[in-house]
């Protein structure tokens, strides 16, 4: 008798594995397909919102850790990121979690984010967020094809600013594109950045940002304030080399009435910060620094969207080694154009399955990306 009962618990617990186990191996979007009943919106995301934070548990608790640390890396594509081929591998692969549309044609990637979000679909992906340096000043450079505006230091009036973000925005959402890497919020004397920001009148930068921003958001696109902690007043080029704020934060005032009025991502920029008790960064770029990237911006402004790294391929952080650990170290969510995506995965999914803080870090990334994506609607399709 007793042996009748043990094996009756051995064979349920058994079954009860297999289960679990047949569960587990079920895609992602199969079991989203299945259960979401949500419509959420962009204005949700920061919220107290009891159903998209149940939501946002019940899609992460689905998702294996390689899809999980996979949230958190977006390569680039196009003429100055990988190539397409490349992408379609990482898509197999599961290792990545976006896409920077940099430098192409509008009718290119308009095809490849339909091709890419097909095979998505038919992996069991989450869907992309796919981003782009949709600047005012470089759009029409780095998107052939788009609706032609002026350059950001040739604006006007903030009827004008509202009238370009509308415009980048519509060609956006034809393309696929619903994360613009824009406006930069800095001074405009580096000459790297200047004529990107609206700070040709100082005065204009935080208002004319603000509106950028809100119109971008209005049309359901993620807007991005960058470059934090300000990159206007140093001299030099981060795409060559780190650069270094000597002192005082001058352009931390560009950010708080942002972050106030709902700026859903900021970008880091590799920029050093010496001299300066509160905030120096010991050598490291703010990117790495979490300094900057948490105490500051995170818990001294009180930041809750997303944080990306500026492209992790530049001067300034490239000889960083482990860059990419650093920054989600620090309280990064996105790390930006690594040199190699799939070596990027394998160092963070090694340091998530080792180390219970980094799990917690990438944990908390995750769930931010994932909210963005059920706020954007993007999950919503897979219905």
């Amino acid at each position: 008798m007793k042996q009748i009962i043990l094996f009756t618990i051995l064979s349920l617990l058994f079954f009860q594995g297999c289960a679990q186990e047949a569960k587990k191996n079920v895609p992602q979007a199969k079991i989203i397909q299945e259960t979401s009943s949500y419509n959420f919106q962009l204005s949700n995301y920061l919220e107290d919102n009891n159903d998209l934070d149940k939501e946002v548990n019940r899609i992460f608790s689905n998702m294996d850790d390689t899809a999980i640390v996979a949230q958190l890396i977006m390569p680039a594509v196009g003429r100055l990121g990988q190539k397409k081929e490349t992408i379609d591998q990482h898509i197999k692969d599961r290792v990545i979690g976006g896409v920077l549309m940099l430098n192409g044609t509008k009718e290119e990637f308009t095809s490849w984010i339909k091709e890419f979000e097909s095979n998505n679909k038919k992996r069991g992906n989450l869907p992309f967020l796919y981003s782009a340096d949709a600047e005012p000043s470089l759009v029409n450079r780095k998107i052939i094809g788009s609706t032609p505006v002026k350059k950001a230091n040739e604006l006007i009036s903030i009827e004008e600013v509202n009238s370009v973000a509308a415009t980048i925005s519509k060609d956006l959402n034809a393309i696929g594109i619903n994360y613009n890497f824009s406006p930069v919020v800095d001074m405009s004397a580096n000459q790297t950045v200047g004529f990107r920001s609206f700070g040709a009148k100082p005065e204009n930068i935080i208002p004319w940002s603000n509106a950028f921003i809100q119109e971008t958001q209005r049309n359901n696109i993620l807007a991005t304030a960058k470059h934090f902690p300000g990159h206007g007043l140093v001299s030099g080029d981060t795409h060559k080399e780190l650069q270094v704020i000597d002192g005082p934060l001058k352009e931390l005032q560009n950010y708080p009435l942002l972050i106030k009025n709902g700026v859903l991502s900021i970008m880091i920029a590799h920029i050093a910060v010496k001299n300066n008790i509160q905030f120096d960064t010991k050598g490291l770029p703010s990117t790495c620094s979490e300094t900057i990237v948490k105490g500051l911006l995170r818990d001294s402004l009180g930041f809750k969207g997303l944080i990306v790294t500026d492209a992790m391929n530049m001067g300034g952080v490239v000889n960083v080694p482990s860059a990419a650990t650093k920054a989600i170290s620090a309280g990064c969510d996105i790390v930006l154009m690594p040199l190699d995506a799939k070596k990027a995965h394998s160092e963070l999914l090694a340091n998530y399955k080792t180390d219970k803080v980094f799990r917690s870090k990438v944990d908390a990334a995750a769930k931010r990306i994932i909210r963005m994506k059920l706020s954007l609607g993007l999950l919503n399709t897979i219905r």
